[in-house]
């Protein structure tokens, strides 16, 4: 018999209860090191008390009301989004697939406007996760993401991840634009070089083309700048967000400059729950902390200091471990063993972190993590390569 939750996730034997800081508590009373953060979500930890009074006290004001009139929150949060970033406009989702979703159309319909409605193409790599929607599996194009699910959306032209020959190539007629990930998450922690990012800005340039990135899981100061492409120099057109940016608010957003968003005028696109009060509230609490200097400079020396704790960690189990790759506190460790058996270790050891592909497990803790959490990091995660060592050696 099917279980009432559609059963499309293989779950861990973990049921949490309660979160604080970096930590989640178990049904059971167990406290576990978060280094998943709901998968870069939690980016101020769980229940901050800042993120907690601004819900509340909107939660006592008003819910929901629809895009047919004006939101007050949704205001302030494009507003700061706008003076911080590229974006000369904001559209605000639940998620970042659906943020996916209309960045593919914002790109299509600018070309539409600009008497090129050939121009529906677009460049995406291999390894990519642009999320589970028809447009999100057709972009990544894997056979894990498609199978089953054609016939696929049209129009996305798959080039080998790193390959800026091949992107070239792939350049027709037909070709709107190029999406990236600047650090590729669920494709193992891969970040793009900050040479090939300011290549693909120039591609596009010369090409006449939109540039998308999406920073769902690498943006909102999870890098230690408030986006990961900063760190390149270069803006894009189009920017898809979320995670982060809700801090465990269900938000998502677009950014777009005034002439790639040119194309959507009056009922081009919509959303129902996209910019409720409730979730834009939460986004300007993110924002209010995580885009300050000094903010962003704890993000980067705790990343420093975690990095470290790892790279001592690849050297003493070069058995279970290859490498450390990724960039502020978006970090990856490359596993020789099975990263399934590495993240069932930590949860025996009472620490999580995330599989990703590439045999990688994932660490993006809360961006709030302290030295004591990292510290706590360092052992729990010693325990858990032990315990995978000697189950290789006994295997």
């Amino acid at each position: 018999m099917i279980p009432s939750v559609l059963p499309t996730y293989n779950r861990a034997p973990l049921t949490f209860v309660k979160g604080e800081g970096a930590w989640l508590t178990e049904a059971d009373g167990r406290r576990f090191l978060d280094l998943g953060a709901g998968i870069a979500v939690n980016a101020l930890g769980h229940a901050h008390p800042a993120l907690v009074g601004a819900l509340t006290e909107q939660a006592h004001a008003l819910w929901h009301v629809s895009n047919l009139y004006h939101i007050p929150q949704q205001q302030a949060l494009a507003d700061k989004l706008v003076d911080l970033t590229f974006a000369d406009t904001v559209f605000f989702t639940n998620s970042g697939t659906e943020s996916c979703e209309l960045a593919v159309k914002m790109a299509r319909k600018y070309f539409y406007d600009q008497g090129q409605p050939e121009r529906v193409e677009i460049i995406t790599f291999d390894g990519s996760f642009h999320g589970r929607s028809s447009a999100g599996i057709a972009a990544a194009g894997s056979e894990k993401m498609t199978k089953g699910f054609g016939p696929l959306l049209p129009g996305f032209v798959h080039v080998a991840f790193g390959d800026l020959d091949g992107v070239t190539n792939a350049i027709s007629d037909n070709t709107a634009a190029i999406m990236i990930e600047p650090i590729q998450g669920e494709g193992g922690i891969r970040p793009v070089p900050d040479v090939e990012l300011k290549a693909l800005r120039q591609i596009c340039d010369d090409n006449g083309l939109l540039l998308i990135l999406d920073e769902v899981q690498c943006g909102v100061g999870r890098t230690g700048k408030l986006f990961a492409h900063e760190w390149a120099g270069i803006t894009p057109d189009i920017m898809m967000v979320a995670k982060g940016i809700g801090g465990g608010f269900p938000l998502g957003a677009v950014l777009a400059t005034e002439a790639a968003a040119s194309g959507m005028t009056a009922g081009t696109h919509g959303s129902t729950y996209g910019g409720n009060p409730l979730g834009c509230t939460v986004g300007c609490a993110v924002l209010d902390h995580v885009a300050t200097p000094a903010f962003l400079d704890g993000v980067n020396r705790k990343a420093g200091l975690l990095r470290q704790k790892l790279e001592g960690l690849v050297a003493d189990h070069p058995d279970v471990f290859e490498e450390v790759r990724g960039s502020g506190l978006m970090l990856g460790l490359k596993c020789k063993a099975p990263n399934a058996d590495v993240v069932a270790a930590g949860y025996d050891n009472e620490v999580i972190t995330v599989p990703a592909a590439d045999n990688v497990i994932r660490l993006l803790p809360p961006l709030t993590l302290t030295e004591d959490d990292i510290a706590q990091a360092q052992i729990r995660l010693e325990k858990a390569a032990q315990q995978v060592q000697g189950q290789l050696a006994s295997a």
